[in-house]
């Protein structure tokens, strides 16, 4: 995670659009009778605040060229995701009252003070799959009976381009007004 951080300083991001968390050790027993570790599997979660998807591209084709990571999946949100409520619910309700003005003009009566309301907001969040099996790297190791060769796979190719996708934030408004 030290080494994509370092990727992420060196694409120009600043340190505190930067954060990690704790690495997970996993070990494989594989059947072993003594239960000990053959191997362990490492994973780490590491999240990079960016603001310009084109500097993401190149931070993940460094790391998968380094051999540093195997992406799973690239989620993205919006920064200031209260703002964007908020917009979302001024913009219902301005909806709201103009439909309302509108059905009570024809009968030459006002929307009056607000008697209830019922809100919801939701958010969907963007989600890039990205194919695991294009971009995990693979070393075959044979320990047959005359050979203890190790010999690495063909390299993976480079991961696929990023390209930013809209975040919809949508608010719904059921009011009930007094009629004048």
């Amino acid at each position: 995670m030290r080494k994509i951080a370092e990727l992420a300083d060196r694409s120009g991001m600043k340190k505190e659009d930067v954060s990690t968390g704790v690495l997970t050790v996993t070990p494989f027993y594989e059947g072993d009778r003594k239960k000990r570790a053959r191997s362990f599997l490492v994973s780490g979660r590491i999240v990079l605040n960016v603001r310009d998807f084109s500097k993401l591209g190149s931070i993940m084709d460094d790391s998968v060229q380094d051999g540093i990571v195997d992406f799973r999946s690239l989620t993205y949100s919006l920064s200031d995701e209260e703002a964007a409520k908020q917009r979302a619910v001024a913009e219902a309700m301005k909806r709201a009252i103009a439909r309302a003005n509108s059905a009570l003009e024809q009968k030459g009566q006002k929307v009056g003070a607000l008697r209830f309301a019922s809100l919801d907001v939701k958010q969907l969040i963007g989600i890039a799959q990205i194919q695991v099996a294009a971009l995990a790297q693979s070393v075959e190791v044979t320990n047959g009976f005359f050979s203890h060769a190790k010999r690495a796979m063909t390299p993976p190719p480079p991961p696929p381009v990023v390209h930013p996708e809209k975040i919809t934030v949508s608010a719904t408004v059921q009011c009930a007004f007094q009629i004048q």
